[in-house]
């Protein structure tokens, strides 16, 4: 009778043939801006990390995981072309699948992906572009202060919250808006196409739909989530590996402190406070 080969009992076959490798990229938060204890999303910060998991040995796909209620258009632009660069670059095809939230910014995100899902619940669209601030222009006369400002050039103070606004100001911010509005809409234009079923006046006039009615109008492909897309798409054996990750708060948060280290620490502590409540209300805009 003969001996089995030495080492038969070990599972050489998974060596030789091993499971289909997915790398995970989560995109969390806001992009471009700055909360109390944590960055926001940048193309600086997320570099490495996206040439990692485009790079691994072995990939099959990458996922991008979405919760981003949006924030800068140009930091938006910015990661989602980088992304587009690499996949082409390795072959590899992205998958993105936004959790709570892809709005915004965090959708222009999501178009660099070749497929979006979402969860029915999910908070998907406003496609759009908001600058928001307050006015101020009777309250320093209320106490008795007075606002001295010299500008060399006409609209170099345009919007101050401390003075009446001018019309010729607001229509050039409106312009603006108008411009970076037009370079979202060419950017889901470009990368949905012929998906988009609603006509563009509804689909970009900021609103934003739960994950089913987005399915509806084209603005995404399909209803789940990484794990169970992933698993029916590779087999039950797929490997999911995140890849990066934003680190220790501590660790962002005296980084933070060091970058600020010339501030006073009552106008660096205002300065994250205002952080934090913008964030809040950015959130909220989205029930979240």
């Amino acid at each position: 009778m003969s001996k089995p080969p030495l080492f038969s009992f070990l599972p050489f076959e998974r060596f030789r043939n091993p499971p289909p490798l997915v790398s995970v990229v989560r995109l969390n938060g806001l992009i471009g801006g700055m909360g109390a204890f944590r960055q926001g999303l940048s193309l600086s910060s997320l570099a490495g990390t996206l040439n990692r998991a485009f790079q691994m040995r072995g990939v099959t796909a990458v996922a991008l995981v979405i919760n981003s209620p949006g924030g800068s258009p140009v930091q938006s632009a910015l990661i989602a072309k980088r992304i587009r660069a690499l996949a082409e670059e390795e072959g590899v095809p992205v998958v993105a699948f936004a959790e709570d939230v892809a709005a915004s910014g965090g959708y222009w995100l999501a178009t660099a992906a070749d497929e979006i899902y979402a969860d029915v619940n999910s908070v998907i669209g406003s496609i759009g572009v908001i600058a928001g601030s307050f006015g101020f222009p009777e309250l320093l006369k209320r106490i008795g202060v007075e606002r001295r400002v010299r500008t060399a050039g006409e609209f170099k103070a345009a919007l101050d919250p401390f003075r009446e606004e001018k019309p010729a100001e607001v229509a050039h911010l409106e312009a603006f808006l108008e411009d970076v509005h037009e370079s979202f809409r060419d950017q889901v234009r470009k990368r949905r196409g012929g998906k988009l079923s609603g006509d563009e006046e509804t689909l970009f006039s900021g609103r934003w739909w739960s994950g089913r009615k987005a399915l509806e109008l084209g603005l995404i492909d399909g209803l789940g989530d990484l794990r169970s897309v992933m698993r029916d798409r590779y087999g039950k054996e797929v490997r999911l590996r995140v890849v990066g990750g934003q680190g220790l708060w501590w660790r962002r948060w005296f980084g933070r402190t060091r970058r600020f280290s010339g501030e006073p620490a009552a106008a660096l502590m205002t300065t994250q406070a205002l952080a934090a409540i913008e964030e809040r209300l950015t959130w909220a805009r989205f029930g979240l």
